[in-house]
């Protein structure tokens, strides 16, 4: 059982994860509700359906959706029009693996309704984007009882690299909550920094190539500058919408921790305006056009 995967979510990451571990050797069935998805699926080679029937028969199931009510929805179906959810399907010893950045409580609420089921969970949202996919270079930021994530090791290295946040199931979404607060940041910074380079008249080329050798550098800086320089055709490594969404993810956990973080609300309402621009699917690297009045 533990040999057969169903991977819900075959969106701009979610598909080339699939792919990557029906390529691994391991037998993966794709699940989407939207027949674009589906075709592509198909096109390479993924076996695809639109409900997640392939689950009653998988040891592991993947969720990669955007966000904490997508989650639900995929755990309950919709049973007014026939659709099955992941909990009725799944057989007890079962794992599930959230890998969508929904926030620690989403998580740990799914934990708790799938362990009535006798089914085991694992928080594991990724970072790296699409090129980390196609790379192998995921960082997943896993937590949950070490037995169960000992028992999927072998399936999520197919993606790249397991960080161990420890056994506290939602504790891999907190810290993915910290890694957006900081990327989020460091994509503003950098992108403010080239646009005041260019109402310099400098060349921004040259500043960039100045600034990812020096103090000033950032991993931020060196990998989306070439990006922001290159303009709207840049590819899409992350969306714009993805940090709309996790400022406001991140921004919420720290309204109940009564923490004032006072860089986050700089960087969303840039993000946010980037998405008004209607440059929500664009690369991230693309809030740099906010600056272009």
């Amino acid at each position: 059982m533990t040999d057969q995967i169903t991977f819900l979510g075959l969106g701009a990451i979610g598909l080339p994860m699939a792919l990557r571990l029906h390529a691994s050797g391991a037998a993966v069935t794709g699940v989407d509700p939207f027949p674009e998805p589906r075709e592509r699926a198909a096109a390479a080679g993924l076996p695809a359906e639109a409900e997640p029937r392939s689950a009653a028969s998988a040891g592991t199931v993947i969720v990669m959706v955007a966000t904490g009510e997508q989650l639900d929805a995929a755990l309950n179906g919709d049973p007014d029009a026939g659709v099955p959810g992941l909990l009725d399907l799944m057989a007890p010893g079962a794992v599930l693996i959230v890998m969508s950045t929904v926030g620690p409580e989403a998580v740990r609420a799914a934990g708790a309704r799938a362990a009535e089921r006798g089914i085991s969970t694992l928080d594991v949202p990724v970072t790296g984007g699409i090129a980390g996919v196609q790379a192998g270079t995921l960082r997943m930021l896993a937590s949950g009882p070490p037995d169960v994530l000992d028992s999927r090791r072998p399936v999520l290295q197919a993606l790249g690299t397991i960080i161990d946040c420890g056994e506290r199931l939602g504790d891999g979404q907190a810290f993915k909550a910290v890694n957006q607060l900081l990327c989020s940041v460091h994509i503003v910074a950098a992108a403010e920094a080239l646009s005041l380079a260019g109402r310099l008249g400098l060349d921004e080329e040259s500043v960039l190539a100045a600034m990812t050798a020096g103090a000033g550098q950032s991993w931020m800086l060196a990998d989306r500058g070439p990006r922001m320089l290159a303009g709207l055709d840049a590819p899409v490594a992350s969306a714009v919408g993805i940090f709309v969404k996790d400022t406001t993810l991140v921004a919420d956990l720290a309204a109940d921790l009564d923490i004032d973080l006072a860089l986050l609300p700089v960087a969303a309402q840039r993000f946010a305006a980037a998405a008004e621009l209607g440059l929500a699917r664009r690369d991230d690297s693309q809030v740099i056009r906010t600056y272009d009045a």
